[in-house]
């Protein structure tokens, strides 16, 4: 067993225990003498997603970066799937496996992301001719193909995975089943069904659901009801995935919401990964989803307004709110697994084409150059505020 997989398996079963009463400025790259992980050795394990873009180059000093400031890594979409599964005979393991050979040899804990999810999955999977996308499959046809999938994935990479999301976004924010093909067709025990698939595949695996908006309180209240249902059935599910995707303004969403879903979901008795943290600082656009920047019907100035980088005001304010967020974190490590970034660099975030295709968007901690942002010196001077 790989020393990532057993280090998280030894950490979970301690916390676990502890939990069972719950049931653009240009600056030149700081030098520190280890990395981000280091800083938060004793809090948490440290990630970051690698896009397809860098699993299918060859950038060296990406991967460097990264085995330099984390300890943990999530594939952002090549183990979809959509990209790891394109057709009922075909599997393409490529990107998958590179992701994998890369964890191993920089020993991170590797995080298997996501086995169920209405998007990015091909519309084969549902539908019973390619042409006419109009008739559903059976139940049991679909449970058949969720089981081979979800088995055949995690079996592959079972000795070098030891998380996975199994589920990601089956609930709206009003607190309700989401519409997809999966709950069409099997209703809600498709949930059921693919967590039973992945315990059969590996009953040592740490398994997750994961969602957006986890502070909103209906869809928080939904979600720890289902989950509490699939336990009554005898099903485990070990923790939440916190996506995290908040905006620089304070109340978007606010600290002392983010505080009260990890402590609902601590008494729930899951252990709670914050897993695609990064910090929007563009204006609100979704009225125009799915335009690109240079067709809007208005001036789009004001909607990308950073296109030459962060002004000193804007990136202290993403400092803060960086800062502000990892207090928090700190502050609940007791209930907090893991703490992933959505991402390592700003050119290669999925904000940037959200919703507004064609922006400029600065949400993480290593600018376009790879060079860290003031937002990175914040929570890295966290650990020399809690020296003694």
């Amino acid at each position: 067993m790989p020393l990532n997989r057993r280090k998280f398996i030894l950490n979970h079963a301690a916390l676990a225990t502890a939990l069972l009463p719950l049931g653009a400025t240009v600056r030149a790259k700081a030098v520190y003498a280890s990395g981000l992980s280091e800083v938060f050795k004793d809090d948490f394990f440290l990630g970051t997603a690698i896009s397809n873009k860098t699993l299918s180059g060859s950038d060296p000093a990406m991967f460097k970066l990264i085995a330099q400031e984390f300890n943990t890594i999530t594939a952002e979409n090549a183990m979809k799937w959509q990209s790891i599964h394109p057709d009922h005979e075909r599997w393409d393991w490529r990107l998958a496996d590179r992701f994998v050979k890369f964890g191993h040899e920089a020993n991170m804990l590797m995080i298997g992301h996501t086995l169920i999810w209405h998007k990015q999955t091909p519309p084969t999977v549902f539908f019973k001719s390619r042409k006419k996308q109009d008739a559903l499959i059976s139940r049991d046809l679909l449970l058949k193909r969720l089981r081979l999938h979800v088995q055949t994935v995690i079996d592959r990479y079972k000795r070098q995975i030891a998380l996975w999301d199994v589920v990601n976004e089956a609930v709206t924010d009003k607190g309700r089943w989401r519409e997809s093909h999966w709950y069409d067709i099997m209703g809600e025990e498709f949930l059921e069904q693919a967590f039973r698939a992945a315990r059969e595949a590996d009953p040592s695996a740490h398994l997750m659901y994961n969602d957006f908006n986890m502070e909103k309180r209906q869809k928080q209240r939904f979600i720890i009801h289902i989950l509490n249902i699939l336990r009554k059935r005898g099903v485990t599910v070990d923790g939440v995935g916190l996506q995290c995707h908040v905006s620089l303004a304070a109340n978007a969403p606010s600290i002392d919401a983010l505080e009260a879903a990890i402590i609902n979901f601590a008494k729930a008795g899951l252990r709670v990964h914050i897993t695609e943290l990064d910090v929007d600082v563009l204006p609100n656009a979704w009225k125009y989803k799915g335009l690109h920047i240079d067709d809007l019907p208005i001036d789009s100035d004001p909607l990308d307004p950073y296109k030459n980088g962060l002004p000193a005001r804007i990136e202290q304010q993403l400092a803060e709110r960086y800062q502000a967020l990892f207090e928090l974190f700190i502050k609940h490590r007791d209930k907090i697994a893991r703490v992933s970034l959505w991402g390592t660099s700003d050119d290669e975030s999925w904000k940037n084409d959200r919703p507004v295709i064609g922006r400029t968007n600065h949400p993480l901690l290593f600018d376009t150059q790879k060079r860290s942002k003031k937002a990175y010196d914040a929570i890295y001077n966290l650990k020399v505020k809690r020296a003694p």
